[in-house]
């Protein structure tokens, strides 16, 4: 069975889509029809879509960004990451700039769309991740940063229904241009780590958006798309 939609005529806002999975999430949306804007702090070399250079930590930058929109339908917060940060030896400044980043910028840039979206009855939709919801060591600040976020999203469905729906995609283990970065030089993680075989790919992050962004009932939702978790190391030890 294939599933469809149709995002013709509706403007949608994906931050941090220049690569990774927000490319691929971007790229999802267009061919669905959406007039699709990216947002990223560097120019990249080639713009497939419409494209704003902005840090959506900086509230002018991000007045700058909504300010251009004359109709918003979808908000995709997607920007976010860490560099490897364990607590101990790193500068406060340094986790103070990825909890800004992973979780005051979405909020920031929700806030300002709010005006829009609530207008065209339109969805906010939060990429969280695994490391929000179990321990996240060598990473402890976006870990808690993405827990904020998951909350955050809750709290504004609560607070914004029913004319804006908030959710969030919680992305496990995923396959991207950084992912050996990540762990431990490899590229892919294959069933050992991961029940369904294989990491995520930006493609499946991309239709959990597409369905949640669609008009509907759901809000406040948390989707995993971690391929059914991770498998802890005990079993590999037994």
């Amino acid at each position: 069975m294939t599933v469809t939609y149709d995002y013709t005529g509706r403007s949608v806002l994906v931050t941090g889509g220049t690569r990774g999975i927000g490319a691929g999430i971007a790229a999802a949306f267009e061919a669905a029809g959406a007039e699709v804007t990216v947002c990223a702090r560097g120019r990249p070399e080639r713009a497939a879509h419409r494209f704003v250079q902005a840090d959506v930590r900086d509230p002018e930058q991000v007045d700058r960004l909504i300010g251009g929109f004359g109709r918003l339908d979808v908000v995709v917060n997607n920007a976010g990451g860490s560099p490897p940060a364990p607590v101990d030896g790193t500068s406060p400044r340094l986790h103070a700039r990825v909890i800004e980043l992973n979780l005051t910028a979405p909020l920031l840039v929700a806030q300002r769309a709010y005006p829009l979206l609530a207008d065209s009855g339109g969805a906010v939709v939060m990429i969280g991740s695994a490391s929000g919801a179990r321990p996240s060591p060598g990473t402890s600040a976006y870990g808690a940063a993405k827990a904020g976020l998951h909350h955050l999203a809750r709290c504004l469905a609560a607070e914004w229904a029913p004319r804006v729906r908030v959710n969030t995609v919680v992305v496990g283990l995923a396959a991207t241009e950084d992912a050996a970065g990540h762990y431990g030089g490899r590229s892919d993680l294959d069933g050992r780590a991961i029940p369904a075989g294989r990491m995520a790919t930006p493609a499946d992050v991309a239709q959990a958006c597409l369905w949640l962004a669609a008009p509907g009932y759901v809000t406040g939702a948390e989707v995993r798309v971690d391929g059914g978790g991770e498998i802890p190391a005990w079993r590999h030890l037994v």
